[in-house]
């Protein structure tokens, strides 16, 4: 748990560089979700909530596009 809680920071700095906005949010949100189900028993709901997190970080390091402005009518 501790493993997939570590990627999905790792991967939410890489993928949300710079942007201290979406940076902040997403750190929220994964502190939130694991803070949530922290005292989660079951292990089939616990295996379900493992496999949930790690689909996030997939979607996360692969379909989302941070756009970077490079000049006053480019991206």
């Amino acid at each position: 748990v501790l493993k997939l809680f570590k990627l999905l920071h790792r991967t939410r700095q890489e993928v949300f560089k710079n942007d201290t906005r979406a940076l902040e949010a997403a750190r929220q949100k994964i502190n939130e979700e694991f803070k949530n189900n922290q005292g989660e028993t079951s292990e089939e709901k616990i295996n379900e909530l493992l496999k949930m997190a790690s689909d996030v970080e997939v979607i996360l390091r692969t379909s989302v596009i941070q756009a970077v402005h490079t000049d006053s009518d480019k991206i």
